[in-house]
């Protein structure tokens, strides 16, 4: 049974739970993972874009909504994927690609991102207005981000009623980690206070009701909390069920809702598996996908500098380093330390930072000269045995990069699938 966004609440409230995998990023090959596994397992693939990575103004990938759409259709398309078994999410949309600008500057082009995302097709949409903008705090109340959500949901039901078909659902709520992780060692995460999830509820359902807007307050299917779980650059804090039961509990008053958890990645199938028994049905994981794609590359990397003549010494690794160190923006704020930490970290951190430079024109040359390179080969076993021991599997025949790097990928997404599906 394929189970969509709208079922989630009904099966945990008659005790029978599931969830379903957000997956959140922009790499081709990861979508095509998540895309391929859908048709493998028949299950909802749930893909969703973050406001930074892609917005009506392109974001860092370069994408705007109807790319970011188009892409994922083409890719849903060669693998026989039918779009109706596919749901697009926005993340975060709201007005924090442009916080630091004045408040009324960064709303209106938040509505202009959120019309963008509608307007191709996103149906799950995350209303994310709790960051201060320009001489405001860092962090607004209830009442303000409630508010602003509302005004940006107003622009949402428009343009889906222009269009018609389905109308959105929404994700209210904003108590998550720090995108992409941490970045410090972490010894603790304490879960949402349930006082606090429960009035961030009930302020959007008053500010929604004040703007005529109850109709999409009945498509809220989910709010943002904090179960407990995080990882940083150096490691993980795992879900601790027994701490979260209290807000666990919140939902015993909402039949309507589930709890969306945010940086569940690199959990494991039995912490995953407690969320989404506890309520924490729609699971999101972004840099653990890209991770162990990176991971996979860099094994395949040291496989053929050992086994190509003439491919040199880790050339996609020493790519990535140059790249990295000549546009440093996207890490050098999030890795302190010395010198030699921070060489670890932009290659190694949970955070996955690297996800950020595969677009690289030259970090895609380095997988194409890779990919080239290996594409076809015998790799002996003991080359997988040094350098990749999991993927022996793969020894001694002519070797698919593609479809090594889609199995890597598939191992966490199956992880998630039998944690949201774990009575099936």
């Amino acid at each position: 049974m394929r189970i969509g966004l709208d079922q989630l609440a009904d099966l945990r409230t008659k005790g029978t739970p599931r969830g379903i995998t957000s997956i959140c990023s922009a790499h081709p090959v990861v979508l095509r993972a998540a895309l391929r596994h859908g048709v493998a397992t028949g299950a909802t693939v749930l893909i969703e874009a973050t406001c930074n990575q892609v917005n009506h103004r392109g974001g860092y990938t370069g994408m705007v909504p109807a790319d970011f759409a188009a892409l994922v259709a083409r890719i849903a398309a060669e693998e026989g994927c039918p779009m109706e078994q596919v749901i697009l999410g926005g993340d975060h949309l709201g007005p924090n690609p442009w916080r630091d600008q004045p408040a009324e500057a960064a709303l209106a082009e938040a509505e202009k991102m959120v019309e963008s995302y509608v307007a191709a097709g996103f149906r799950k949409i995350h209303l994310d207005a709790s960051m201060g903008c320009l001489g405001e705090p860092v962090a607004l109340d209830d009442e303000a981000t409630a508010k602003r959500a509302v005004r940006l949901a107003a622009v949402a039901e428009r343009v889906a009623k222009d269009q018609g078909g389905d109308l959105p659902r929404y994700i209210i709520g904003t108590e998550v980690p720090p995108p992409g992780g941490a970045d410090h060692a972490l010894h603790e995460v304490p879960p949402t206070d349930p006082a606090a999830a429960r009035k961030t509820i009930a302020v959007h359902r008053r500010m929604f009701a004040e703007a005529g807007l109850s109709d999409a307050m009945h498509r809220v299917i989910g709010v943002v909390v904090q179960p407990g779980v995080e990882f940083g650059n150096h490691n993980v804090i795992r879900y601790n069920r027994d701490r979260a039961q209290a807000l666990a509990q919140v939902l015993n008053g909402e039949p309507a809702l589930v709890f969306e958890a945010h940086s569940t990645d690199y959990q494991g199938t039995e912490p995953l598996s407690e969320l989404v028994q506890d309520g924490f049905e729609i699971l999101k994981v972004g840099p653990e996908l890209t991770f162990v794609l990176r991971e996979a590359l860099y094994a395949l990397d040291l496989i053929a500098s050992d086994l190509i003549p003439g491919y040199d010494d880790r050339p996609l690794r020493a790519a990535m380093e140059r790249v990295m160190l000549d546009t440093p923006a996207e890490w050098e704020r999030h890795y302190p330390g010395s010198p030699a930490v921070q060489a670890v970290l932009r290659h190694y951190s949970l955070s996955d930072r690297i996800r950020y430079y595969w677009v690289q024109p030259a970090a895609m040359t380095a997988v194409e000269r890779l990919t080239a390179a290996l594409q076809g080969q015998s790799v002996p076993m003991p080359l997988f045995w040094q350098h990749w021991p999991a993927a022996a599997g793969f020894a001694d025949r002519p070797l698919d990069v593609e479809a090594l790097l889609i199995w890597r990928v598939t191992q966490s997404l199956a992880s998630y699938h039998a944690a949201c599906n774990l009575d099936l």
